[in-house]
């Protein structure tokens, strides 16, 4: 078994195999730096006496804009309770009350009807990755490989067979020494998380390229609502911290977006959110993200104020004091000033398309967590829902790898560099990585025309013909396979904005500013090739 990726999703599959078989997780950097360890806020529980399945389904509903499988959504809920205790059993140091379920202190988030947040303070993600990877790193059976990054799936194709299309393991650099392995594996499990750093602002760590979508297209799988790339609204605006996360929970205790000055005689200070949504600061998050692009586009602003000041620095402290810490290192102390922030790229909806057990298209290739398309967020993600798909598509994941027959084992071709040489020059991938970059964030962000799709697209299939040429002839490196993934995920994302002729959570067009009556989700599929690029 290998699984790609050393986050929540990874590691719940390799926790729940590695009792019954050996298992391989690769981590591209240090296992602990993943999108997992970033998370502020929480993981979902249907726990409270003032909740119910029902609930947390309505919630997830909405906020996914008519998009959300039902069943999916529901199969999520009712595991949500066993997905918090396996955490609590693993160690994770949740924050505690003596009075609530399972003695622990549940908070509230936009979108969500009641507190139903377990988290830890608020680095929630970070307490959960230090349990998780210490009862990896103590299993006999789970081998972690670190630096290691997968480049391609092994699949039929490689072995020149005619026969059905079948995964049988993988290619993978051991970046520290620079060689590309051959892992044959019964199952690969990719768990490589979103692709967040397509955008030259995000919340997400250096490791959200888009590796496990991309491999998954390029073998032949299909990927759906690509489109839907949720915006985080609050990212702190400071030229030092450029991707620190304000958790959401902050508004659901209570902080409120508040405007700068605007000119002359204007102290700043006016509250905007109610103009644009009922449930104001509390709304979810595609409309609180449009709401502040809005504003800071009408006045000319570089960013907006959290105002949390009202909430006491004894309150701040004990609930947010990772926030609190690194806002004064930067000189802002929030319990006296407000916070600058804006929107930033920050969770993939969409992805490779998954049943409930994770399986793909493709037999004997299965996906977790922001990789995939489940149905559970349709067009805009529930907060703290993503936590909580990581355990229970994990746990669901390993059983139907566990129920599998033993497949045939051939023998897999090894990694051919023998049309190839070290590159010359690094400075293509550099430049290649910004342009991309800064044309995602121009022309796919948070507002949309087809005009300015239809240039991305453009663009990026020059870049792709580019990379794809420099990927010929030169040895593989890290930056260049990232770069490879981040512009085929790329072009997954513009392709299908331009699908949606409407406007509906997370993909908002200038052209088409009205939602349809009736909305499916899209779905790309790859046309069939005979055989791989290169190997």
């Amino acid at each position: 078994m290998v699984v790609i990726g050393a986050g929540l999703a990874g590691l719940a599959v390799a926790l729940h195999l590695a009792d019954r078989m050996p298992v391989v997780v690769l981590a591209k950097r240090a296992a602990d730096e993943s999108a997992t360890a970033w998370a502020q806020g929480g993981i979902v529980g249907v726990l409270g006496g003032d909740d119910s399945i029902e609930s947390h389904v309505h919630d997830t509903q909405d906020a996914g804009a008519g998009l959300v499988d039902e069943h999916t959504a529901r199969f999520i809920a009712e595991h949500s309770a066993a997905a918090v205790r396996w955490l609590v059993e693993l160690g994770v140091p949740f924050s505690s009350d003596p009075s609530g379920p399972l003695g622990l202190h549940l908070t509230r988030e936009g979108g969500h009807a009641v507190r139903r947040i377990a988290h830890a303070a608020d680095a929630t993600g970070r307490a959960i990755q230090d349990a998780a990877l210490a009862r990896a790193r103590a299993h006999p059976n789970i081998r972690l490989l670190e630096r290691w990054m997968a480049v391609d799936l092994v699949t039929s194709r490689h072995l020149r067979r005619d026969e059905p299309l079948r995964c049988y393991g993988v290619y993978a650099l051991d970046i520290v020494h620079r060689r590309v392995e051959t892992l044959p594996a019964a199952a690969v499990v990719l768990a490589t998380g979103g692709v967040g750093k397509v955008y030259r602002y995000t919340s997400n760590p250096d490791t959200a390229t888009g590796d496990g979508i991309a491999m998954a297209w390029r073998a032949g799988c299909r990927v759906g609502n690509m489109e839907f790339i949720q915006f985080h609204p609050t990212c702190l605006y400071h030229p030092q911290e450029r991707s620190f996360l304000i958790t959401e929970a902050m508004r659901g205790e209570g902080a409120l977006l508040r405007l700068p000055s605007t000119g002359p005689g204007d102290p700043g200070g006016r509250r905007f959110m109610p103009e644009h949504d009922a449930r104001a600061e509390l709304a979810p998050r595609d409309i609180v993200a449009r709401a502040i692009d809005f504003e800071m586009k009408r006045h000319g602003l570089d960013h907006v104020w959290l105002d949390a000041t009202h909430l006491g620095e004894a309150f701040l402290k004990e609930h947010f004091p990772t926030i609190h810490a690194r806002c004064l290192a930067l000189g802002i102390d929030i319990a006296r000033q407000p916070i600058p922030v804006v929107p930033a790229a920050h969770y993939t909806c969409g992805g490779v398309v998954t049943d409930l057990q994770g399986r793909s298209d493709l037999p004997g290739l299965f996906a977790v967590g922001e990789t995939t398309y489940t149905g559970l967020h349709g067009a805009n993600r529930l907060a703290s829902n993503s936590l909580l798909e990581c355990v229970v598509l994990g746990t669901s994941c390993a059983e139907a790898i566990l129920a599998l027959p033993a497949p045939a084992a051939p023998r897999l071709p090894p990694w051919d560099e023998s049309q190839v040489e070290d590159a010359d020059e690094q400075v293509v991938i550099a430049h290649n990585w910004d342009e991309l970059r800064l044309l995602m964030w121009n022309y796919v962000g948070i507002v949309r025309t087809t005009k300015r799709l239809e240039r991305a697209l453009h663009r990026i299939k020059l870049l792709r013909d580019e990379i794809d040429e420099y990927y010929a002839n030169f040895r593989v490196t890290r930056d260049l396979l990232e770069l490879r993934n981040l512009v085929v995920c790329a072009e997954l994302i513009v392709r299908s904005a331009l699908r949606r002729h409407e406007s509906r959570g997370l993909h908002y067009s200038r052209d088409f500013p009205e939602p349809l009556p009736v909305s499916f989700p899209t779905v790309l599929t790859r046309p069939a090739r005979s055989r791989p690029a290169r190997r």
